[in-house]
């Protein structure tokens, strides 16, 4: 068995309900999206629990029984719904920025890994000014949607950094999956999506109330003695 390491050396998070309080303006996209294409929307909880899985894989949730035509038409209002027409505003969760910057002065290597097309990070990030503070990001339209590893991989590629030293936060159980499955460290904010009982039966090495705490969890190197999430 191993303990989480002394210290992270790449960080990475989700967008939506990780750093972006987006879940209102997803929610109502969504089911928009179902009533253009002629069918009854999904409950708002139904529409939040599949937030940060990308959309292919949402609407394969949602809709079952569709075929790729009718999913691929429902994506498709989707993505009009939340890139041009809906208005609800999605702002950065309260100490987002400072956190963000107070670990890349730190000398930490940050990153994104998103349920979001990189169409809508690329916006995101542009309206945020945060582009400048990750050093590289993955989005579910061009890889493997989470829970599939292929993100966390590419990334720990990319940056040159190991699974080991490589820390997922996160606030869904795909969030979680993803590290476990990439066999990186997972961490969890509650402020989110999933409720912190769907977290913790995933291990990870916290639960945090809020993004402001994650510098210090991590300068107390917090969960290194924590057995929920280690790996042989």
């Amino acid at each position: 068995m191993r303990g989480a390491p002394d210290r992270f050396e790449l960080v990475v998070f989700d967008w939506d309900g990780t750093l972006m309080d987006s879940q209102a303006r997803i929610v109502a996209c969504i089911q928009g999206a179902f009533r253009d294409a002629g069918q009854t929307p999904p409950s708002g909880e139904a529409a939040s629990n599949i937030i940060g899985l990308g959309l292919d894989e949402a609407m394969a949730v949602l809709w079952p029984q569709a075929d790729a035509g009718q999913r691929a038409a429902v994506g498709a209002h989707y993505r009009r719904h939340f890139l041009v027409t809906n208005e609800i505003p999605s702002a950065l969760f309260p100490g987002a920025r400072a956190m963000l910057e107070r670990l890349a002065a730190e000398g930490y290597l940050l990153a994104v890994a998103t349920g979001k097309s990189r169409v809508g990070l690329d916006r995101s990030l542009g309206e945020t000014g945060l582009q400048d503070l990750f050093h590289a990001t993955r989005c579910a339209d061009e890889t493997f949607s989470k829970p599939h590893p292929q993100m966390l991989l590419e990334l720990m590629d990319e940056l040159g950094v190991a699974a080991g030293r490589t820390l997922m936060v996160g606030d869904t159980v795909y969030d979680l999956q993803m590290a476990l499955n990439a066999r990186a460290y997972a961490l969890a904010v509650c402020h989110g999506v999933h409720p912190p009982e769907r977290l913790l039966d995933l291990g990870p090495l916290a639960c945090l109330e809020s993004l402001g705490e994650i510098p210090e969890w991590l300068a107390g190197r917090g969960g290194r003695n924590a057995s929920a999430n280690e790996r042989e």
